[in-house]
């Protein structure tokens, strides 16, 4: 017999799984459940863009692309940068097609993590950063950004985080699970403090065309943050492409040069058919984006006035589809709430402990939902909290 242990990596071995998988394993199969818990968009990929992907499989484009994608793509990429958000990137020099945002962070990470190196992760945030930065044998520091703040870092938390090891920053924000944002001024407060250093940051800003309220502004916009700044975005949250997984990363070209060979050995090129139908979402669509924001923009404030309503505090979520309400009046802690609502009401939401230190005492809810599944979660929410 094999002694699996012994043989598996050590950094495996030590990695916990995702908290978010088992309530979408206990929801499946139950009747009439409705899940707040999936963060992906409800909307199918539109037509025009799911055509332009089958078109590509009809004229036999089927073979690899460049390794950095195609060049049209990545030009287009460029060009969306500068509209969007005025930023400029080279797309033959600082622009890799990827798959799906989370390998534009791994690859991200181990380009420039040794080990040891500590990597500063504001929390709550999405699962992958801390376990991607101990694959690649760094450190990761977590911030627990607080909820009197909106969830946002702070200046003062980031230079108390910082030590002689710090490598990297990840910036997670529009935030998934908390929906907060970073406005100009936060980023600029915390370019004060990184401008004396060599520190870099990983801004992972797949949710940028998600805001409410206001235009997303990157840390690349930030007088000296251009140079320091690796940015991850994709088209899974923007244009509803979850599935055809397409992302991309842009940054300085001697560490966008380093990127290249992870991606050259672990995928070799990004799907050719998904980079098709990623050039026509981002030529033709920007009223796709506009369409899916307004009708999330109405799911927000039908969510969060639910659950003001039901006694929860919840403050106002400007980015993203999620919200992220206490629920530390009810005396319960954030799984055994999760899982009573499940297993009696069958709504699945997710706690906020699966999104690491500081999670304690919130739950996520998803509105990326129809109108109907929002509203029945609330009638059922409202016999929950009346039952305990």
């Amino acid at each position: 017999m094999i002694d699996y242990s012994s043989v598996l990596s050590d950094r495996v071995q030590s990695l916990v799984p995702s908290g978010i998988r088992k309530f979408f394993d206990l929801l499946e199969g139950m009747k009439d459940g409705i899940s707040l818990g999936v963060g992906e968009p409800d909307f199918v990929t539109p037509w025009h863009i799911r055509d332009a992907g089958i078109y590509s499989l009809e004229k036999g484009f089927t073979k690899y692309t460049s390794n950095a994608g195609l060049s049209v793509l990545r030009g287009e990429i460029s060009n969306f940068l500068y509209r969007r958000f005025d930023l400029s990137y080279d797309p033959k020099k600082q622009i890799i097609v990827t798959v799906g945002g989370s390998e534009g962070i791994d690859i991200g990470v181990r380009a420039l993590i040794n080990p040891g190196d500590e990597v500063i992760v504001p929390v709550p945030s999405f699962v992958c950063y801390g376990p991607l930065v101990t694959m690649a044998g760094g450190v990761p520091v977590y911030i627990k950004t607080k909820r009197e703040n909106e969830f946002r870092l702070t200046a003062e938390e980031l230079r108390a985080a910082i030590t002689p090891r710090t490598k990297m920053l990840v910036l997670p924000f529009p935030n998934n699970p908390t929906g907060a944002i970073m406005e100009r001024s936060d980023l600029e407060a915390i370019a004060e403090v990184l401008e004396r250093t060599d520190i870099m940051v990983l801004s992972d800003e797949i949710y940028a065309e998600l805001t409410y309220g206001q235009r997303h502004v990157s840390i690349a916009n930030i007088p000296g943050m251009y140079e320091r700044t690796i940015l991850v975005n994709g088209f899974s949250k923007s244009h509803a492409m979850t599935g055809w997984r397409m992302g991309y990363v842009c940054g300085p070209q001697p560490v966008i040069k380093q990127m290249l060979k992870l991606h050259q050995y672990g995928i070799m090129s990004a799907p050719t058919t998904s980079q098709y139908a990623a050039i026509e979402a981002i030529r033709e669509g920007d009223g796709d984006i506009e369409m899916m924001r307004q009708e999330y923009d109405y799911r927000r404030r039908l969510l969060v006035e639910g659950l003001r309503n039901l006694g929860l505090d919840c403050f106002e979520p400007k980015g993203a589809f999620y919200v992220f309400p206490s629920i530390k009046s009810t005396g319960m802690g954030s799984d055994e709430f999760c899982e009573k609502f499940l297993l009696e009401d069958r709504v699945a939401v997710i706690p906020g402990t699966a999104f690491g230190e500081g999670g304690e005492g919130f739950v996520r809810m998803c509105y990326a939902s129809s109108v109907e599944n929002i509203s029945e979660a609330l009638k059922r929410l409202a016999s929950f909290l009346d039952k305990i």
